[in-house]
């Protein structure tokens, strides 16, 4: 695994996560909080298989 993979599997579960409690303090609405995390797995999946 190189550099950039071990960054983007350390990185998407903390943008997942602050996304998620944003949402639970009223900051994001749910269509918001599912379109970050969606968008953020898609990229981190897209650009870990093209690495």
């Amino acid at each position: 695994m190189s550099d950039a993979q071990f960054g983007l599997v350390m990185a998407t579960p903390l943008i997942i996560i602050f996304a998620v409690m944003l949402y639970r303090m009223g900051v994001l609405r749910l269509t918001g909080t599912v379109a970050a995390v969606t968008m953020s797995v898609v990229i981190a999946v897209s650009l870990f298989l093209t690495q």
